[in-house]
């Protein structure tokens, strides 16, 4: 188990690059494949916009790293955090780690992301998409991401956890970030019996409803127990959402100038 996770602490950069690319192409590839819907777009023009934004994720994860490292330095010199409470086997600990990670990083900073008003101003851009395929799991404001990986930290602080098991999280993250987001058709038995644990492609399509209450929903990315646990799962035909959001124009979707710009436009409602 041991050397399994210092894989995941050597990985290079363009590892995880190729990770991130390889997770977009194949999900690109099953959308032709197996589609949910149709959507009647130019494929690579909506990926465009959406690839942009992916492009200052990764700049603001460059921005952090050299904090993020600190901090994991830090917990594990000091041996401060909830793991240390406990003597549990190595397994047992990168259970809890990624159960926590997901709750706090997750799962709670999407729900405040929701809920309170100046992180939901940044969060609509993500919500904003009309056409909602494997890309859109890479579209989000700048200020959005911010917000994401300061409660990754904050996780990191409570859990006291060793970097290889954030890395590793990470790296479960962003295939269930890109295959929840896909245009896929998920077989309804597959999607009940994989989804009373894990998000799947059906859950997630209904938190990107074009309005309230479907928009606030099935926050969760990786596990489903915390939208069970919190009441605020939505299980239907992911067929009948609309996608976008009604306070926003359609035709603004791909428009990347005005997109950047929504936080600040306080013309803009938030049903708030």
């Amino acid at each position: 188990m041991e050397k399994f996770l210092l894989f995941f602490e050597h990985l290079e950069t363009w590892q995880k690059l190729g990770w991130v690319i390889g997770c977009i192409a194949v999900g690109w590839t099953a959308e032709g494949i197996y589609p949910l819907v149709a959507h009647g777009y130019k494929k690579w023009k909506h990926a465009r916009v959406n690839l942009i934004f992916l492009s200052t994720t990764l700049l603001i994860n460059v921005l952090f790293g050299i904090l993020t490292v600190g901090i994991f330095n830090w917990t594990q010199q000091n041996e401060f955090g909830l793991l240390f409470l406990f003597d549990f086997p190595i397994w047992l600990n990168l259970l809890i780690a990624l159960m926590a990670f997901d709750l706090v990083a997750q799962y709670f900073v999407h729900f405040l992301l929701h809920k309170v008003k100046f992180m939901w101003r940044f969060h609509m851009v993500h919500h904003s998409d009309t056409e909602v395929d494997v890309t859109s799991g890479t579209r989000h404001h700048p200020g959005d991401y911010f917000f994401r990986e300061v409660f990754s930290l904050i996780a990191a602080l409570i859990i006291g956890a060793p970097i290889s098991f954030y890395l590793f999280y990470r790296i479960i993250t962003v295939f269930f970030t890109y295959s929840t987001h896909a245009n896929i058709t998920v077989p309804s038995w597959v999607d009940k019996t994989v989804g009373l644990l894990f998000i799947t492609p059906n859950m997630h399509k209904f938190h990107h409803h074009f309005e309230r209450p479907w928009t606030d929903s099935n926050y969760g990315n990786i596990f489903s127990i915390w939208d069970r646990i919190f009441g605020t799962l939505v299980i239907d035909d992911p067929k009948k959402v609309k996608y976008g959001l009604d306070v926003l124009e359609d035709s603004t979707s791909g428009n990347l100038g005005y997109q950047f710009k929504v936080p600040f436009d306080q013309s803009i409602k938030t049903d708030y």
